[in-house]
């Protein structure tokens, strides 16, 4: 017999192109809806298994160091735990001394509650192998990347045990604001500035003319010219 799906595991289903659901929630930044907080803006969802544990502070204290960096991509963060509002203000206390950062400072973005888990189990966030001390399964580290159009444009899950990487992730929206805007793809380990590549969908006629930087190709033993590449287009830092 073919197995059917419940409903619940079709609704964990968040592809890359899906609209990001546009959920009402409460946060540190008071009730909001989420394509409101995001405005025309790209945005980030990161999601922690649960207030005052370790790796978590790590994290949000890295997200606010580079909160200006997020800002001048035009880049709105959003955290999100398992945890109510006053925890979450609580919290916010000990990521700002991890931070050395003066005390009563306020986190640059807001941290979503989720105490009944729906939002993380509706976007396919549990992570079956780790749990509270209840026995309850805890939210992994998902990583959404939303565009202005909030649609879906990258996801990363991480396990829970395993901590982010935020230069990576403003590497990555880095690559995804270029290419979204110029026919092009980066390459492995790209970095703005860097060289980018030509689809091979591109003829060589018109990738000429797209390109009057020039195009180079790489030769390689198959003969086939698939490997080509262009200095990167408007190589002004982001604004």
């Amino acid at each position: 017999m073919q197995h059917r799906p419940r409903e619940t595991e079709r609704s964990c289903r968040m592809l890359l192109g899906d609209v990001f659901p546009n959920f009402e929630v409460d946060s540190t930044f008071g009730r909001m809806k989420v394509h409101d907080f995001l405005g025309d803006s790209w945005g980030v969802l990161f999601s922690h298994p649960g207030d005052f544990t370790p790796v978590c502070t790590t994290e949000l204290g890295r997200a606010a160091q580079l909160s200006p960096e997020f800002i001048r991509r035009d880049v709105k963060l959003m955290a999100l735990s398992v945890d109510g509002v006053e925890e979450h203000q609580r919290w916010s206390q000990d990521i700002v001394a991890y931070n050395n950062t003066e005390a009563g400072s306020q986190l640059p973005f807001p941290i979503i509650a989720d105490v009944r888990r729906e939002l993380v189990q509706s976007l396919g966030m549990l992570d079956p192998d780790e749990k509270d001390p209840g026995g309850m399964p805890l939210s992994a580290r998902c990583v959404f990347v939303i565009g202005p159009d909030k649609k879906l444009k990258l996801s990363i899950l991480y396990p829970a045990s395993t901590g982010r990487n935020f230069d990576e992730i403003l590497r990555v929206i880095d690559s995804l604001q270029l290419t979204a805007h110029n026919r092009v793809a980066t390459p492995v380990d790209w970095r703005p500035g860097n060289c980018v590549m030509v689809p091979p969908s591109i003829p060589e006629t018109e990738a000429a003319e797209l390109f009057p930087a020039g195009v180079y190709t790489k030769h390689l033993p198959s003969g086939k010219r698939y490997l080509r590449y262009t200095p990167q287009p408007n190589s002004d830092p982001p604004v």
